[in-house]
């Protein structure tokens, strides 16, 4: 982790992927807020996907991942996947392709937004590399398609370390392991063993284990009996959007990817085409992915300034607020009221 002051007279050298359908409106009101902290970047942006093959006939090109090498960093929009065909997803090649090993979502409030469950306060750790979200899957005869899940010792005890390191260096109580042990005993097996032998290093975070449904059911009922949780892939897709919708769904929550080398941070939405170029997209996950990704950079006091900008808008103006959260303001607007606001409200309001 790089740690620079927030008057650093370096530009951080960020790469900026803004997606398609809404991601260029919603990286580009997020690249503005940053830039209104002081703190200097250097973006390096480049296409991904449909867009990227029109233009060099890569979805992933090379340039793209040359940069994300030498910046070590990067901030990224939805990319649209098609759904049972087409290219491969986006998403899931960068995490391949630089190992990002780790998905990180935290699951909070933010003030002003009604939901069933206040006060959420919960951390989904998801395998990022394998199990059956890595799609590895082959057709054997016409009409039979094997799909295989696979799961690594090293990749398990890796998952799990982060979780419990995560949880100690943020003095979190609890680490749930989630899994399907019961009945894929060999697969799920290993990775319970894993996180078994990684807790016992932890003595002060109190460990668990829920099968998976069962942890579904759970959360709906009470999710404030977990803490963080640590799962496989696929279970960490499923469940990370479960929780998404306690505090007011996926347009509102960041996530990031970490590897050993570097790190994506992204908004976990779709890429609503429907409404791309009206001005009318939430920028809220895109810019909470941001502040993420500037407490990774050090520019902790920056991440600070614009979340306490965020909550005062969020808090106490309504009218600066996307329709999809009660507002009227447009995209733009809404990117005006945080700077606004950021230069107004002390970050330790937040």
């Amino acid at each position: 982790m790089v740690n620079c002051p927030l008057t650093t007279l370096m530009a951080h050298k960020v790469t900026l992927i803004p997606g398609d359908g809404i991601g260029p409106e919603v990286t580009g009101a997020a690249v503005r807020i940053l830039e209104a902290t002081g703190v200097k970047f250097d973006w390096q942006s480049f296409h991904a996907g449909a867009e990227a093959f029109e233009k060099y006939h890569e979805y992933i090109p090379k340039e793209l991942t040359e940069s994300i090498e030498s910046t070590r960093v990067g901030l990224k929009g939805p990319v649209t996947t098609p759904i049972g065909g087409g290219f491969a997803s986006i998403n899931v090649a960068l995490r391949k392709k630089f190992e990002l090993f780790a998905n990180f979502r935290p699951i909070q409030n933010l003030p002003g937004i009604p939901t069933r469950y206040p006060g959420v306060d919960l951390v989904i750790v998801r395998e990022n590399t394998e199990s059956l979200y890595a799609g590895i899957e082959h057709e054997v005869v016409p009409g039979v398609v094997e799909s295989l899940k696979i799961i690594t010792e090293k990749a398990s005890t890796r998952i799990s370390r982060w979780a419990f390191e995560y949880a100690r260096r943020e003095k979190r109580k609890k680490v749930h392991a989630i899994h399907k042990a019961n009945i894929m005993k060999l697969s799920d097996g290993l990775f319970l063993r894993c996180s078994r032998t990684v807790s016992k290093e932890y003595p002060e975070i109190t460990y668990g284990e829920h099968i998976v449904d069962n942890t579904c059911m759970q959360l709906v009922m009470n999710p404030y009996q977990y803490d963080v949780l640590v799962m496989e892939n696929l279970y960490g897709d499923i469940i990370s959007d479960l929780c998404s919708a306690f505090v007011g769904g996926l347009g509102l929550v960041p996530g990031a990817n970490h590897g050993s080398e570097c790190a994506i941070f992204e908004a976990v939405h779709g890429s609503a085409p429907d409404i791309a170029g009206k001005n009318l997209a939430n920028p809220t996950a895109v810019l909470q992915s941001a502040v993420l990704m500037l407490r990774h950079l050090g520019e902790r006091e920056a991440a600070d300034k614009v979340y306490a900008g965020l909550c005062e808008v969020y808090r106490h103006k309504k009218d600066k607020l996307t329709r999809d959260v009660g507002g009227a303001a447009g995209t733009s607007e809404f990117a005006d009221a945080v700077i606004a606001a950021m230069e107004t409200v002390p970050a330790a309001t937040a």
